[in-house]
Parts: C-alpha cells; sequence; structure tokens
C-alpha cells in the first residue's frame, strides 16, 4: 500500500483518530447532512469534526466549486479537516484557511500540517443526533458486509459454473 487511494487515506486517518476514542462514520449524508462527509468523527465531548479526503490535485480544485463549502453545518461541526497523501502536498493551496490538515505518508502514518480553526458556534451533539450516527454507522457497516458476501457467493457461483463447464 502507498497510502494513495481513498480507501487507504480514510483507513489512515481512522487508525490516527482511534476507532475506541470517536464514533467514526464513513460517507454521512442519510437525512443529517446537505451534503455528503467523507468522515464524521464524534469525541466523548459530543462534539463532531468533519474531515474531507482527497487524493489528486483535481479532486482538490473541484471541491472549491461544490455548493457546500464545507460551512452550512456551522452548529453541527465543531473542526473540519483535509486528509491528503503526501504526493498532492503541493496543492494544499486550495484547502480553506479555517481548514486543518492531514497528510498521510507513503508508510500510512498520518501528520498534521496545521491544525484547524475551531467553529465557535458549534454545538454539542444530544443523545439523539448521537445515536443516528451511530444508527448510521452500523447500517454502512453491516450493508458492506452483505455487499462483500454477495460479491463474493458471485464469484464462487460463477468459478463453480465454470469448472462444471470445463468437464463436460
Amino acid at each position: 500500500m502507498n497510502y494513495e487511494t481513498t480507501e487507504e487515506v480514510e483507513t489512515a486517518i481512522v487508525g490516527y483518530l482511534g476507532f475506541t476514542r470517536y464514533v467514526i462514520v464513513p460517507n454521512l449524508y442519510h437525512g443529517m447532512f446537505p451534503y455528503e462527509l467523507d468522515l464524521c468523527a464524534l469525541n466523548k465531548n459530543m462534539y463532531a469534526s468533519e474531515v474531507e479526503i482527497k487524493i489528486s490535485r483535481a479532486d482538490l480544485k473541484n471541491d472549491l466549486n461544490k455548493n457546500h463549502k464545507h460551512d452550512r453545518n456551522y452548529n453541527l461541526i465543531k473542526n473540519l479537516w483535509f486528509a491528503i497523501p503526501r504526493k498532492i502536498f503541493s496543492s494544499i493551496e486550495f484547502i480553506p484557511e479555517r481548514a486543518g490538515i492531514f497528510i498521510v505518508e507513503q508508510n500510512g502514518r498520518v501528520v498534521v500540517h496545521r491544525k484547524p480553526t475551531s467553529n465557535r458556534s458549534a454545538k454539542r451533539w444530544n443523545y439523539e443526533q448521537a445515536y443516528t450516527l451511530a444508527r448510521l454507522g452500523n447500517m454502512r457497516h453491516w450493508n458492506e458486509r452483505r455487499k462483500r458476501i454477495e460479491s463474493d457467493n458471485k464469484y464462487y457461483k460463477m468459478r463453480d459454473d465454470y469448472a462444471l463447464l470445463k468437464k463436460k
């Protein structure tokens, strides 16, 4: 692994933050936000951070043109972070000044290049919001597992069908 794909960068960030210290849900949308958060991390003090994962210069530039600008949920997100692989470090000028920057090295080590400016209007999440986040994360986990099993089953069925055809 070179920690250059979205999944690799995401995995490095989750390891750095610690899924035992945070409730971390990937690709969060489903009614909580008007746009998709690559990672939402809720800490024990009930404050949330958003982590945007960008893996190319074009990805960073395109984010500037998106309607959300990462500021519509001023009261739900305390800290905005961008996580990027080392190979696009030279493109950090496209990251908003208020955002923190995680650099993911090729060995998977995460370096904090810049801390975010915390959103002072962010509020602690209430129990219902935290429960919804945990429920959505749980749903994502089990749906992904189901998809993987179904995909594996299709592969093995195709392999077995091929073996039967070969015997004939």
